[in-house]
């Protein structure tokens, strides 16, 4: 596992698909003065360049703040741009096994693994040894409408089971995270509910304080 695996707590804020890259960087830099510590770049909708010019950005101002980014989908880009880690899906690994992803990116860097609402998965990343696990999608969500659902219980197992910091994903709101938070989540996974905020920094705010009695 990597050096930042103890920090590995709290909002995990996951960009937007927006092409604009000032704006994006306002939107990001707001969620950071918030108080958000661990930032995901996500992007599905741009093309290559861009995705690079924009995870730059990102790592410039997540340094600014402190913040631990990890690029999702694309294991090359956070090695070559100096991101703190990746984090891949069923999709992303482009025919390599977990394993040789956490190899290419090294002791160093965080590896993140979506394991949906699949507990064999979530064997695979702790044998390959993932820094931490998403679970979900827990509730419908805006940005993957056709995503299966979670259960609050396979959550707590998959907690058990993987040992390390689990985060909630999937049509999380500052109303409903204090739910998957009781199950056990360590982090709660936040795109909408953050970003379309009309103060971000504040939402942030208040999505970490959720996690300081804890």
């Amino acid at each position: 596992m990597s050096e930042f695996s103890g920090a590995l707590r709290g909002l995990y804020a996951v960009t937007t698909d927006d092409r604009l890259l000032p704006r994006l960087s306002a939107l990001v830099e707001a969620a950071l003065q918030g108080g958000a510590r661990l930032l995901q770049y996500r992007n599905k909708q741009a093309p290559a360049p861009l995705r690079r010019a924009q995870a730059a950005e990102m790592v410039r101002v997540c340094r600014a703040y402190g913040a631990k980014l990890i690029i999702n989908d694309d294991v090359r880009l956070a090695v070559e741009i100096g991101a703190d880690g990746a984090h891949v899906g069923r999709g992303d690994l482009s025919g390599r096994d977990l394993a040789t992803v956490r190899k290419t990116l090294g002791p160093k860097r965080v590896l993140g693994v979506s394991c949906y609402n699949d507990l064999e998965r979530v064997d695979a990343a702790a044998k390959a040894g993932a820094d931490y696990i998403g679970i979900g999608s827990m509730f419908s969500s805006i940005t993957k409408p056709d995503a299966t659902l979670a259960s609050f219980e396979l959550l707590a197992e998959a907690k058990r089971r993987f040992g390390g910091p689990v985060a909630a994903i999937g049509g999380i709101t500052i109303k409903n995270a204090p739910q998957v938070i009781a199950a056990g989540a360590d982090m709660v996974a936040v795109v909408s509910d953050l970003f379309n905020a009309m103060d971000i920094g504040h939402r942030a705010e208040k999505f970490q304080k959720l996690f300081d009695s804890r």
